[in-house]
């Protein structure tokens, strides 16, 4: 029957992100942020040898989820293209700022890898489910709001984080992330927070701006690591 044909299963790298405090402004002020949020992420994707017109996009008016290409190396993207986009951002922010901006373009980022299949209002499956819950946890969202002066929050799926950054081949080591559990409609979603904001600073810069409070805004030693678990979230 037409529409209920058996569609094939993908493995892919999805992304998901999002701009903190988007409602806030006016709508002059949110094309603003929906073209920084478009230049940065091409300036990071190119930074690993990335085109974004290839990924597919779902996109919303604060932020969009997108589908990796079949074939992308996932330890660069969940390393390199994170530092790249934290650069991005610091150089887009300071410009605006200097220009009069109210606002910083201040954003937050999820990775997961798993399977999903093509729908006609975008990809159906346990990963972009995932990948979106991620986003929408409250530790995440925490890290930017306790810190003011960190313009990206980062997350990895608890798979993820086991099957690329644990490796040694992705940029970002593993001590600098903290894990998560995020409990939302009666499912468990694990994750890992990057709380070392230092290893997003250029070299001989400030470093991260984290507060080393030893919460979801400053550094946690790994060996100190907590999990957090939140009550249910509301499907994006």
């Amino acid at each position: 029957m037409e529409g209920n044909e058996r569609q094939p299963l993908h493995y892919r790298l999805l992304m998901a992100v999002d701009i903190q405090g988007y409602s806030k402004r006016d709508t002059s002020e949110q094309l603003l942020a929906q073209h920084q949020l478009s230049e940065t992420l091409d300036r990071a994707a190119r930074g690993v040898g990335l085109d974004r017109s290839r990924w597919d996009k779902q996109v919303g008016g604060d932020g969009e989820l997108a589908t990796l290409p079949d074939g992308i190396d996932p330890a660069p993207v969940a390393g390199d293209f994170v530092i790249g986009l934290a650069g991005a951002l610091r150089e887009i922010n300071r410009a605006a700022l200097g220009a009069g901006a109210r606002f910083r373009l201040r954003v937050r980022l999820s990775l997961h890898h798993g399977t999903m299949t093509a729908g006609p209002f975008g990809p159906a499956g346990d990963a972009p489910i995932v990948v979106q819950r991620l986003l929408d946890a409250g530790p995440l969202r925490r890290l930017l709001s306790d810190d003011p002066e960190r313009d990206l929050a980062y997350v990895v799926s608890d798979s993820l984080f086991d099957d690329v950054v644990r490796t040694g081949f992705c940029a970002l080591r593993p001590e600098a992330f903290h894990p998560i559990k995020v409990t939302a409609k009666g499912a468990v979603f694990r994750g890992h927070i990057l709380t070392d904001g230092a290893v997003l600073a250029p070299a001989g810069g400030p470093g991260g701006q984290s507060g080393g409070s030893g919460g979801p805004g400053g550094d946690v030693p790994a060996g100190d690591a907590r999990v957090f678990d939140f009550p249910a979230l509301a499907a994006r």
